[in-house]
């Protein structure tokens, strides 16, 4: 149990802070409303472009200059949406929000601009800027082939400044596109702004210019006669891998809301956006609440992060001209400078795991990334994913508390079944897990495959095939290659338990054939984290190898296609690649000969990552999906 010491008063440094909290309002008096949008709506983009400056050496926007003069229009526009009736309000600008991949959003974002509640509006940015993301995507695809993955890329085509013209691209980058300017979006999803950092005024701000580049989108498409095609949602799949902890009831929240105050793993600034979280999890507004649970446990983690590897200052948003520490940096084996990062060491390889599957992996769901992006619908965002970071959340608190406290926390019911789960957690989309899923999974089609009955066409041609030289050479060389893996098997441990047992009068060749990769491949996993790696030459080959039995599955599969019926190639084709496995068997560069010790039974499909998830490198290629 670690307790965080937080004397922390802000995670902006000094620059940012400067940049966010007081520029915009350096500039005094007022700004007339009416020369920033009409009273039917129309928002008139030259008062906004002009306040945006060049830098003298005319490289590039003056950011520290633009923020100044931007900051009192700013103003001017909270004031006159503030003081709008909401009937008027939505009258105005709700037909030029229809653009927009999230029209439905903005009701609520009108709602936390009424409430002046400052955590609420943050969040209310947040859903902004990826909702914006999202749509300037679609915009972009109107004239562009492949849409940019960041939005500071998206800002600087130019597509959308042939579209909405440069001037406008650049009041955009000032708010949202550079880290030299505000940066709203980067600040708030990574979890640096606490609450009352975040000036309501550029909510306000952003409605309104994501409202003025509606008119000047729909102007483009009357001009072009162009549709505009929104992209469908991203649909998060393989929920059921995803389920660790059990479906979250009343009793974890509320275990949750008693460790708020009390885990120092939470900043003080901080605790808005939890409480935050906990009322939206009640109001089942699931995709608010994992929003603000993924930005402060990014926050909580890089304050552990900096504190462990001893960088107090990692815990700052950086300047432009370094990284911002984010999860792919506080996640990472090494430091920037080459040292071993302990924060993965300090979680524990659970822990890790989680966080792996949860945000990097790729055919994980990758939570953080998709929603940040506005790639996934909020109001059909999955309640299994919240739940799980809800559960885990808890679990991570619970390791910065007092001894004391922790344990009567301990003894409660629901608990005690987290930290369970939490403790025996395994990488559930790790490359080599999702191909040991596969591999179980074949194996379980196969011990089925005998029974299944054969097509009269493909049993006579079974038949016909029975004395064929080299279709009995072979059933010979899967006999002997497989007696051969057998001895690298763990002791008493059989991996797959069908293959013995094949009725030799039905499917004589193929079924085994496959049984023996499935064999071959599980051993190979079995040892690939008791070998530390390969020269390479020996790397090369074994790579060749490996796609040699990819290329044989996939001519397999063309070959025995009902279309096809290619069974005198396939025989032909299943006798060369057996030849090509004697024969790098007798060479012992499998991962099993060059197993350093003995394989043991729990040993079995454990995979070969290090502490942070990542496959130890020379022997990353065995993560063979298709095979």
């Amino acid at each position: 149990m670690e307790i965080l010491e937080d004397p922390i008063t802000t995670c902006l440094s000094p620059s940012v802070y400067d940049m966010i909290c007081k520029l915009g309002f350096e500039v005094g008096g007022s700004h007339d409303i009416n020369s920033i949008v009409t009273p039917d709506g129309e928002v008139c983009w030259k008062t906004l472009t002009d306040c945006v400056i060049c830098a003298e050496s005319a490289q590039g926007l003056d950011y520290w200059g633009s923020v100044r003069l931007l900051g009192p229009v700013c103003e001017a526009i909270h004031s006159h949406l503030s003081h709008l009736p909401r009937g008027q309000l939505e009258m105005q600008f709700a037909q030029w929000l229809q653009w927009t991949s999230s029209p439905e959003l903005f009701a609520e974002i009108f709602d936390a601009l009424e409430s002046l509640q400052s955590p609420a509006i943050s969040l209310s940015l947040m859903k902004l800027t990826s909702c914006l993301e999202r749509s300037l995507g679609d915009v972009f695809l109107l004239l562009g082939k492949e849409c940019p993955f960041l939005l500071r890329d998206l800002l600087a085509s130019e597509e959308l400044a042939h579209v909405f013209g440069q001037s406008v691209m650049n009041v955009l980058e000032v708010f949202v596109g550079c880290p030299r300017g505000l940066n709203l979006r980067n600040v708030l999803w990574h979890g640096f702004a606490a609450p009352h950092e975040v000036p309501a005024k550029y909510c306000s701000t952003m409605v309104l210019l994501m409202a003025g580049l509606g008119q000047l989108l729909n102007s483009y498409l009357q001009h072009t006669e162009f549709p505009l095609v929104h992209r469908p949602p991203l649909a998060l799949t393989h929920l059921e891998d995803l389920i660790v902890f059990p479906d979250v009831t009343h009793e974890a929240p509320s275990v949750l809301e008693e460790l708020l105050k009390k885990s120092t793993f939470i900043l003080r600034i901080m605790l808005p956006y939890w409480e935050l979280a906990l009322i939206k999890f009640k109001s089942h507004r699931f995709a608010d609440c994992a929003m603000l649970l993924l930005t402060q446990l990014e926050t909580g983690l890089r304050n552990v992060f900096a504190t462990v590897n001893k960088c107090p200052r990692r815990l700052l948003t950086a300047e432009s001209t370094a990284l911002y520490t984010t999860f792919d940096e506080i996640l990472a084996k090494h430091l920037n400078d080459g040292q071993v990062n302990q924060l993965p060491l300090f979680l524990g390889e659970p822990a890790m795991e989680f966080l792996w599957d949860f945000l990097n992996h790729q055919e994980g769901p990758r939570v953080r990334d998709h929603l940040s992006h506005g790639e996934v619908s909020l109001p059909g965002f999955p309640k299994e994913i919240t739940d799980q970071l809800l559960a885990f959340s808890i679990v991570l608190l619970l390791r910065f508390v007092d001894e004391d406290v922790a344990s009567v926390f301990k003894e409660k019911a629901a608990v005690k079944s987290l930290l369970s789960l939490a403790e025996g957690y395994s990488a559930r989309f790790h490359p080599l897990s999702r191909l040991k899923k596969q591999v179980l999974s074949c194996e379980r089609s196969l011990r089925v495959w005998p029974l299944l009955p054969l097509p009269e066409e493909a049993a006579r041609e079974t038949a016909r095939l029975e004395g064929n030289s080299e279709t009995n050479a072979c059933s010979s060389l899967i006999i002997r290659i497989t007696r051969e893996l057998y001895h690298h098997l763990p002791e008493n441990h059989c991996v797959f338990t069908g293959l013995d047992n094949l009725p030799i009068e039905n499917v004589k060749l193929l079924s085994p054939m496959l049984y023996l990769i499935l064999l071959l491949i599980a051993l190979e996993l079995v040892n690939i984290h008791m070998v530390h790696g390969k020269n390479a030459l020996e790397y090369q080959q074994y790579l060749k190898f490996l796609k040699s039995l990819l290329q044989y599955t996939e001519n397999l599969a063309a070959h025995t296609s009902p279309e096809k019926n290619k069974w005198v190639e396939t025989v032909s084709l299943t006798h060369t690649v057996l030849l090509k496995m004697r024969a790098f068997s007798k060479k012992e560069q499998m991962l099993m000969h060059l197993a350093k010790k003995p394989t043991s039974e729990a040993a079995l499909w454990k995979h070969g990552s290090d502490a942070s998830g990542h496959i130890r490198k020379p022997l990353s290629t065995l993560a063979l999906s298709s095979a």
